[in-house]
C-alpha cells in the first residue's frame, strides 16, 4: 500500500511538472489565449482533487460516510468556514454516520 501511495505522488509531481515546464520551454512568446492559460493553472488542482477524492470516500468504514463528509465540507467551505471549521464539521458528520451505520 504504501509504495502505491508514493507512485501516485511521483506520477502527480510528475504531471504537474512537465504541464509547466513544457509550455516555457515549447512556446517562447507570453501565451495569450484564456482557455489554455486557465487550463494551465488549474492542472495541479485538479490533478490533487483526482487523487485525493477517492482516497477520502475509502478512508471511512463507509463510503456513504464519506460522501455525506465530503458534502458538508463543501457546503460549510461555501458558507465562508475556515479551515478547522470545515475539518471538524466534516470529522463529526463521519463520526455520526458510523455510530448509526
Amino acid at each position: 500500500m504504501p509504495n502505491n501511495v508514493y507512485g501516485y505522488i511521483a506520477v502527480m509531481a510528475l504531471v504537474t511538472y512537465l504541464i509547466r515546464v513544457l509550455p516555457l520551454t515549447l512556446i517562447r512568446r507570453e501565451i495569450k489565449n484564456r482557455t489554455v492559460r486557465s487550463f494551465l493553472y488549474y492542472v495541479p488542482y485538479v490533478t490533487l482533487a483526482v487523487m485525493t477524492f477517492p482516497a477520502m470516500l475509502h478512508a471511512t468504514g463507509s463510503v456513504w460516510s464519506g460522501l455525506a463528509a465530503f458534502v458538508l465540507a463543501v457546503f460549510v467551505a461555501l458558507r465562508g468556514g475556515g479551515l478547522m471549521q470545515v475539518a471538524l464539521c466534516a470529522c463529526a458528520a463521519v463520526f455520526v454516520l458510523e455510530c448509526f451505520l
